[in-house]
């Protein structure tokens, strides 16, 4: 059994506009806490990704990396990337330096977010919601899986005999897939063959059951016809 912790970091901001002695307290404050719970000897800690006043983890993996010169053991992760409205080339890039910073403890929880904040600021259509996440999800595994690519999608400009730097530490860079409470997004990750991060958001734990039995079946049944994406 691994024990970690997910958060986020907000500013104090929600009435007093933002202030920046306030913001820089409340990263060192994260800081020291992600040591200390490297220091007890937790596996893991994972950090949220908002794009709105009241919290300051717009930028996940450049706060982690601060983290990692801090920590020696702990593994550090985001929690999620909203994978949708991000370029898979750069999040690849971005957590394979995190790897290299911290020498070998970088994991990505992708998904496609509870908030929809980051679309219209990057100038994605949220009617395209669940169709830009399976695009860019199987771009990221393609990135990981291999140095030099040749990629065509919809959403992001094609790739063609692209070698994407830096590579990791790890031979294989974690990727997991973060869900809510959507069967599909259950099934999605069963197929793909990913580990599964379940954000119990709100209501009993015991309702996600059926949900994660759909994501064992999901990667059952692929298993029996054999993956495309390995």
């Amino acid at each position: 059994m691994e024990i970690g912790i997910d958060s986020f970091i907000a500013t104090g901001a929600y009435n007093d506009g933002l202030r920046p002695e306030e913001n820089m307290m409340a990263m060192e404050a994260l800081l020291s806490k992600i040591a200390f719970a490297d220091q007890a000897g937790l596996h893991v800690f994972g950090l949220g990704e908002h794009h709105r006043k009241e919290f300051l983890d717009e930028s996940p993996a450049v706060i982690l990396a601060a983290a990692a010169a801090r920590t020696q053991h702990i593994r550090l992760t985001s929690a999620v990337t909203v994978l949708s409205a991000a370029d898979p080339v750069r999040v690849f890039q971005e957590y394979a330096t995190l790897d290299i910073i911290s020498k070998g403890r970088a994991e990505i929880v992708a998904g496609r977010g509870s908030f929809i904040d980051s679309f219209p600021l990057f100038g994605f259509n949220t009617q395209d919601y669940d169709a830009l996440f399976e695009e860019k999800i199987k771009l990221l595994l393609e990135i990981r899986d291999n140095e030099t690519i040749t990629w065509k999608g919809k959403f992001r400009p094609e790739l063609k005999q692209q070698a994407i730097y830096p590579r990791p530490v790890q031979e294989q860079l974690p990727v997991w897939i973060g869900v809510g409470g959507t069967p599909q997004s259950f099934i999605r990750a069963g197929v793909l063959g990913l580990p599964l991060m379940v954000a119990v958001i709100g209501g009993e734990t015991h309702r996600f059951r059926p949900l994660i039995d759909l994501y064992y079946e999901a990667g059952e049944k692929q298993d029996m016809r054999g993956r495309s994406l390995k």
